[in-house]
């Protein structure tokens, strides 16, 4: 008798490597983040996607407050095209970042994913500014 686990077969490895390999295109971490912008790497615009009274309380240092809802052309009118977009909400029990990642998607603008949001940035031990 299998476990849960194991009763449905992992993909063979090719096919594994291409699902992980294609998530780092949608996403990003929070050290990866922590470390891009502590070290003079920032090559993104880092968006908390949490309203003001949220993002008031507690941001990851750098960050602009844009809340998904009001992700629009004339708000980015000031960023070329190209410029990477990288969201974060409060965490893995929102999802106001794949909000904010969609509209900035729909926009034609290059986007990934802070996963772990707020929650991911305190458990890795980083500070949020206020």
């Amino acid at each position: 008798m299998a476990s849960a686990v194991s009763s449905i077969p992992a993909a063979p490895g090719e096919q594994a490597a291409r699902h992980f390999g294609t998530a780092f295109e949608y996403e990003t971490d929070c050290a990866d983040v922590h470390e891009a912008m502590s070290g003079g790497l920032q090559d993104f615009v880092l968006l908390d996607v949490r309203g003001p009274a949220l993002y008031g309380q507690g941001h990851v240092p750098g960050a602009l407050n844009l809340p998904h809802g009001k992700i629009v052309e004339a708000k980015l009118k000031e960023y070329p095209t190209e410029t990477l977009f990288v969201v974060y909400c409060a965490g893995p029990h929102c999802n106001g970042a794949h909000r904010g990642a969609l509209r900035l998607a729909r926009l034609g603008r290059p986007v990934k994913l802070m996963i772990g949001g707020i929650t991911g940035w305190l458990d890795e031990g980083y500070q949020l500014a206020r």
